[in-house]
């Protein structure tokens, strides 16, 4: 197994990544291989860059949300990984050419919000292309002409791996290209490239990954160019356990990229099969950050058996995330679970949850 910590890109950690943060690692690259793409609403320039000599062409973007960062994180991870000399990297480079767009949202991601400046989500704009950063991305598709696409993402804390207590560390989607989601020849290329990075994964976080809802909906980039005959993979980088600022993450989203490589530049598709895909357990909604039982006990106002679910907002302030607690639902809340739980009945979890001011403040100020 590759080991990560030998290619973790130390000038960019945390949440909060802009294209100002990229300077030092778009230094290191050779300049004749980065381009400007377009520009955003604000103008600024969206920028990508070219690995490889192969024939097998890939294309990938990050933070087309711009608040979903951890991918972009592990992008420049993997590309000090082909800057090294592991025996895989030649393989990589000989048969590959990867095309990367770091950040497609170079708005959204200063400002830390899902859309653009125009507040359009880029990803439902795939057939208007009424926005700047769009209409990059269509064009460099155009030009580019790739056999793959990589379109990366990040999931929130609320996802399980299935319905069992497990969150969905990593999730993929081989996106329909159709209404009725057949299993067209392009869209089988994609799961079973899942269904490799699914097998490494598996080994490192057992039961911990998740496949994405795959409704149909050709407003979305994914399903376009997987409707266009590209094979086209979406990654989401989602939680691991006390990993809020999704440092574990990024490494298994980075694992996961150079096993996606490694399978395309070995020919290595023919090794899966497309029904393993549909043994990846679907995402299922259960999670809150924090689960709170029996808090009638500390606040008489509530109704005894109902439990309280709370989840994190993520709140932009001096160039960092700030999580803020926010109740959910409360209710009976059986057969979800917490990624924190407290038993108000027991004084060990009492004693936690009051050292949480915020949380304790919300459960007794909380009513039915």
């Amino acid at each position: 197994m590759i080991d990560h910590s030998l290619y973790k890109e130390a000038s960019i950690q945390n949440r909060y990544i802009t294209n100002a943060m990229l300077q030092k690692c778009f230094a290191a690259l050779p300049s004749t291989s980065i381009k400007e793409i377009g520009q955003s609403v604000h103008k600024t320039p969206i920028r990508s860059f070219e690995l490889g000599t192969g024939g097998k062409r890939i294309l990938m973007w990050s933070q087309m949300h711009g608040n979903e960062s951890t991918t972009t994180k592990a992008v420049w991870d993997m590309v000090n990984f082909l800057r090294s000399d592991d025996v895989l990297v030649q393989t990589i480079l000989d048969n590959c050419t990867i095309m990367v767009v770091p950040i497609l949202n170079p708005d959204g991601a200063e400002a830390y919000t899902r859309v653009n400046a125009n507040q359009v989500d880029l990803n439902r704009d795939a057939k208007q292309l009424t926005q700047p950063e769009s209409i990059a991305l269509r064009k460099l598709f155009d030009d580019f002409k790739p056999d793959y696409c990589f379109n990366l993402h990040g999931q929130r804390t609320l996802f399980s791996a299935g319905r069992v207590e497990k969150p969905a560390t990593v999730s993929f989607l081989s996106p329909s290209s159709n209404a009725e989601r057949e299993i067209t020849p392009t869209r089988a290329i994609a799961m079973k490239l899942i269904v490799a990075m699914d097998a490494m994964l598996q080994k490192l976080i057992p039961g911990q990954v998740g496949r994405y809802d795959d409704g149909f909906n050709d407003n979305c980039v994914g399903d376009t160019f997987q409707k266009l005959g590209v094979p086209t993979v979406l990654f989401e980088a989602g939680h691991y356990p006390k990993d809020y600022e999704r440092e574990r993450t990024r490494e298994y989203i980075f694992l996961a990229l150079i096993e996606a490589l490694r399978t395309i530049a070995n020919d290595a598709l023919g090794k899966y099969s497309t029904g393993d895909y549909f043994n990846i357990p679907a995402n299922a909604k259960l999670f809150y950050d924090v689960l709170v039982k029996s808090p009638e006990i500390i606040n008489p106002n509530l109704t005894a058996g109902n439990a309280i679910g709370i989840r994190f907002k993520e709140v932009l302030g001096n160039n960092a995330i700030r999580l803020k607690p926010e109740i959910i639902d409360i209710g009976n809340l059986e057969g979800f679970f917490g990624h924190q739980t407290f038993e108000c009945a027991d004084s060990k979890d009492f004693d936690l949850i009051s050292s949480q001011t915020e949380i304790l403040d919300l459960v007794l100020h909380a009513e039915d």
